[in-house]
């Protein structure tokens, strides 16, 4: 498999140890080794990167601890608007989908897009009516991506919001309803070819309104793919993602002023972002299997695979 290598992430943001049960814990260890080993597999078996970061993404979609798919976050309506995106760093397609509301693994029909469709984007009930067309079934009621985890979280922003009408609470991946956790999912994978492949998928924030589409479908945003640098997937606060183009410009730091992987995704993490106002973090693989995955935040699920089986997994800050 020679550099063969992947990595996810599963949300961003103030991820405490004090504020976790040691079953919660264990659960989202789980659920990251679950994701890691299904696009492992596609990997080892020779498959590609594309097919290896659809499998991890749509494992955390049919997961509920995270926030894409069942178990997504409430909009302040109490519906859920979910976006997605992947990109082939091979030939730098990419399909994105964005305020979809039955489709079941919106990555999966995101990389319908990009196979199907001439267009890069669709959002709403275009996108669910391709989505028709094109032989995916939409779940019968939006119900199924509830959970009482996630409708607790709303109405507690909506009780916030109350108190404080100059307030807009929007929370993501919160276990106590207070901390703010930024809940997307990722992937980034190299395949025994050398292509590598990004994919994202997300609920959004919680209590969003208007229609409010983040940085995850965004390309050079939330997600992005080039053979010549790298494959990045973000997480985080997804306006500041897309104001600082986070993905494209640790992809541009690589191309034009030679940087390496861990080089050009610490200046954009640590500094360019963090500067903006950003908080959150990314996942970054190059065509050489090497990861990054820096972030500017208390924490984030995080995992990586190696050719030789080698599995890192991680959640809290732990670099002291």
């Amino acid at each position: 498999m020679s550099n063969c290598a992947i990595a996810i992430h599963g949300g961003a943001g103030t991820i405490l140890r004090t504020s976790m049960t040691p079953e919660k814990e264990k659960a989202y260890l789980v659920g990251l080794k679950e994701s890691l080993t299904a696009g492992y597999e596609i990997l080892k078996g020779g498959g590609t990167s594309m097919d290896a970061v659809i499998a991890s993404v749509v494992a955390m979609e049919n997961n509920p601890l995270f926030n894409a798919g069942v178990g997504a976050v409430f909009t302040h309506d109490g519906g859920h608007e979910q976006d997605a995106c992947i990109c082939d760093g091979a030939t730098k397609n990419v399909g994105a989908v964005a305020a979809v509301k039955r489709v079941k693994s919106p990555i999966t029909l995101a990389r319908l897009v990009l196979e199907k469709s001439p267009h890069v984007l669709l959002a709403g009930d275009g996108a669910e009516k391709f989505a028709v067309a094109n032989g995916m079934e939409l779940v019968a009621d939006q119900s199924y991506f509830d959970t009482d985890f996630r409708r607790k979280q709303l109405e507690f922003a909506l009780a916030k919001e109350k108190k404080d009408a100059t307030a807009h609470t929007q929370l993501d991946h919160s276990d106590d309803n207070e901390n703010s956790k930024m809940g997307t999912v990722g992937a980034v994978a190299v395949d025994e070819y050398g292509n590598v492949a990004a994919a994202t998928s997300t609920g959004g924030m919680t209590n969003k309104r208007h229609g409010r589409i983040g940085d995850t479908p965004m390309i050079g945003a939330g997600t992005y793919a080039d053979n010549k640098t790298c494959a990045v997937s973000a997480t985080g606060v997804g306006e500041y993602i897309m104001r600082g183009m986070v993905s494209y410009d640790i992809s541009a730091l690589m191309e034009y002023k030679g940087l390496s992987l861990s080089e050009a995704a610490d200046v954009v993490v640590m500094e360019k972002f963090f500067e903006l106002g950003g908080s959150g973090g990314v996942i970054a693989i190059d065509r050489q299997g090497n990861i990054a995955m820096p972030f500017n935040c208390k924490g984030m699920y995080r995992g990586s695979m190696l050719a030789d089986g080698t599995i890192e997994l991680g959640i809290f800050d732990d670099r002291g």
